[in-house]
């Protein structure tokens, strides 16, 4: 393949003037409330343009209404030249092109009207309705090959009967055996509106699908419900024949499954899913017959992990790999075999999208949010800036840090020191867990509403992100070390985490405080109850307290027997309970600050309530304090939900950790909000 010509190569990393770092400051919450990143990408078929989204939330912090994330339209014609392709008030989704490169097209919904495919012409005029399906909204859609039609995967019908008996108070929920299974439909594209899409059969629940060339054939993912449960255990690739909607094959993965994509030529599929049931992430690249359903793994048992994969028109196959907390671009000849590889240096790449001989990505780095960068010539050239204030802050030094556990294991994370350096005696430390654990932090952009990042660094404390036993990044082994062994070495390896970065002077041993959602959130409940001598001030989110009551209010056990814990909790009650925090708040000296969103589904808000309630029992002069999100899920949505966590978590550390005085006196209940801001809508015990 031929990488297009660009003319201008942005550097990677925005420089920063003598006369911004003349007048740099350091990162406030306020300046995480205004970040916005690079959405979603798609490139022309001729690869002349790049369209994308910006997402971004309103600034409640200049008074902006509160709401969710908005994804506005743009289009890149070359470095650094962009701009917006429709209203400002037009939050759009799912961008694609026209297989002719005319027409842009987006998922939208006008006023009062369900969610549509749009298009606007690229070379000007207005953009129009393309097609729709009655009642329903589209969850997303795909273009005939020849531009003549239309897939679109759209939501049950409404049920008006049912909606009126909601209106008269019959509104009781049948918990999970009221499913609402996604339809597939095929509308025409023309002057005028289809307003009758074809029904296309599919099996069970169908979260995702691609066409294959020649438009005959499409790949599905399907469970059989819509449980989220079934999309971890029991999801797998069909191959419908798309006039009768009969199954032709399917691919039969064990365990847990990610992107699909579908070869030029229709013959091969790449897929990123699991190697066994056990596996507790989709984290390995596979390539699948299609004639046959059988499939093999390119990279199984390397330490790292496949996270986007994109064919090329010549018919190679790119991918973005993860090696620990750094990223590279493979590519791969078609039977499988690796052409080339280029690593991301600085960038932290995320997703891979190609048309014509253009090869674009979205990337982050330790100094911005995902950008949009285009692959010429042997290096990564930006296209992109959206947040050109970031030349004003004063950011921290940040790094990978390795350091060996106590049973001789190697564990990686991503540092970031105070700003000007840590001090004699060490900084105040702050541990950020990523949840999962099957995640992974990578040396990028590491700042936003629930994690301290910069704006930590910017106060005088050092963070550190630790990849511990479970994390994905270093292969399907190191992340199987997890399962079956809660708490340890998983949660071991936090602790010798924090006496690494003592000895090598970053850290205070008597200020180490830790943060993290999930579990994250679990990891701080641990830290709070069973190593509180270790931890100075915690601060949980959406995280589990006792992993015996979990079970019975999560919406996924099973997912959380293959890959977690591997033993059912009547299998051993005792065990399960010794794995819990709540087990061990007799040793809790811990200030600890708990904020769950009240409508979570993952981990119940229970599991916050059981956790305070005993420390407010059991040890009554201990700071505590709950603090619940109305309306909010497993992590905050909205503006004002997220600004408003972010304050409170850097003043309890204010409080408490920095000041290394655990008897400090609770701060205010309420967040010390700026003139002109809305409000939080919080509420807290």
């Amino acid at each position: 393949m031929t990488i297009r010509p660009i003319a201008i190569a942005a550097t990677l990393l925005a420089g920063v003037s003598l006369s911004a770092t003349a007048q740099a400051r350091p990162m406030t919450p306020e300046d995480v409330a205004k970040l916005e990143n690079v959405g979603t990408i798609a490139v022309s078929p001729d690869g002349s343009r790049i369209a994308y989204t910006t997402a971004s939330l309103p600034d409640i912090t200049e008074g902006e209404e509160n709401g969710g994330t908005q994804q506005q339209l743009k289009m890149a014609y070359a470095p650094m030249n962009a701009r917006d392709f429709l209203p400002e008030d037009m939050s759009v989704s799912g961008v694609s092109f026209s297989p002719d490169g005319r027409m842009v097209s987006f998922v939208w919904a006008d006023e009062d009207e369900d969610r549509a495919v749009w298009g606007i012409p690229v070379d000007g005029g207005a953009q129009r309705k393309l097609t729709a399906v009655k009642d329903s909204s589209v969850r997303s859609y795909a273009w005939a090959p020849d531009g003549s039609r239309i897939w679109m995967l759209a939501s049950a019908e409404k049920d008006k009967a049912r909606e009126k008996e909601s209106k008269a108070g019959f509104n009781a929920i049948v918990y999970e055996e009221e499913a609402q299974l996604n339809r597939l439909f095929s509308a025409s594209v023309g002057t005028e509106v289809d307003a009758d899409p074809q029904a296309v059969s599919i099996p069970g629940y169908v979260s995702a699908f691609k066409i294959a060339p020649g438009g005959r054939t499409a790949v599905v993912d399907s469970a059989p419900t819509p449980q989220i449960d079934d999309a971890y255990t029991s999801k797998r690739a069909h191959v419908i024949d798309l006039a009768s909607g009969q199954v032709l094959r399917v691919v039969e993965t064990p365990g847990k499954l990610g992107d699909i994509e579908v070869s030029p030529d229709g013959s091969q599929l790449s897929m990123i899913a699991g190697v066994d049931i056990n596996d507790p992430a989709d984290t390995t690249l596979h390539l699948v017959d299609v004639a046959s359903g059988s499939y093999r793994a390119l990279n199984a048992g390397a330490p790292e992990a496949a996270v986007d994969a994109e064919w090329l028109a010549d018919g190679r196959l790119a991918a973005v790999i993860h090696k620990g907390a750094q990223s590279a671009l493979r590519i791969y000849n078609s039977d499988g075999t690796v052409a080339e590889e280029h690593d991301g240096g600085a960038l932290i790449l995320t997703s891979v999208e190609a048309g014509g001989n253009t090869l674009a990505v979205q990337a982050n780095s330790p100094r911005h949010p995902t950008e949009l960068f285009v692959w010429n010539n042997g290096s990564f050239s930006r296209w992109t800036q959206h947040n050109p204030w970031l030349s004003e802050i004063d950011f921290g030094e940040q790094r990978t840090f390795r350091y060996t556990a106590r049973d001789g294991q190697e564990v990686e994370g991503v540092l970031i020191e105070p700003v000007g350096g840590a001090p004699r005696g060490g900084a105040p430390l702050i541990l950020n867990v990523h949840g999962g654990p099957e995640a992974h932090d990578s040396n990028g952009w590491q700042t936003a509403y629930s994690k301290p990042g910069q704006v930590a660094a910017g106060q005088g404390y050092a963070v550190f992100l630790p990849n511990y036993r479970g994390s994905t990044g270093y292969g399907t082994a190191f992340s199987k070390q997890h399962t079956g062994n809660y708490t340890d070495p998983e949660f071991t390896d936090l602790v010798d985490a924090k006496r690494a970065l003592v000895s090598e002077g970053i850290a205070d041993p008597d200020r180490t405080g830790i943060t993290g959602g999930s579990y994250g959130g679990y990891a701080t409940g641990w830290g709070a109850t069973a190593l509180s001598d270790e931890f100075a001030a915690g601060v949980m989110f959406v995280g589990i307290s006792n992993q015996v009551s979990k079970f019975g209010t999560t919406d996924i056990p099973y997912e959380m027997y293959n890959v977690h814990s591997r033993k059912w909790p009547w299998d051993d009650w005792q065990a399960m309970l010794e794995v819990s925090p709540i087990y061990h708040v007799d040793k809790a000296n811990t200030p600890l600050l708990i904020m769950h969103g009240a409508e979570d589904t993952r981990v119940a808000p229970s599991q916050s309530y059981e956790l305070y309630r005993s420390m407010k029992v059991r040890k009554p002069d201990v700071p505590v304090r709950l603090v619940l999100y109305p309306g909010e899920g497993h992590g905050n949505s909205k503006a004002a939900a997220r600004y408003d966590y972010n304050l409170r978590m850097m003043r309890w550390f204010d409080t408490y950790l920095k000041t290394g005085d655990r008897d400090a006196e609770l701060p205010d209940a309420r967040p010390d909000l700026p003139e002109g801001t809305t409000g939080a809508g919080t509420s807290e015990d």
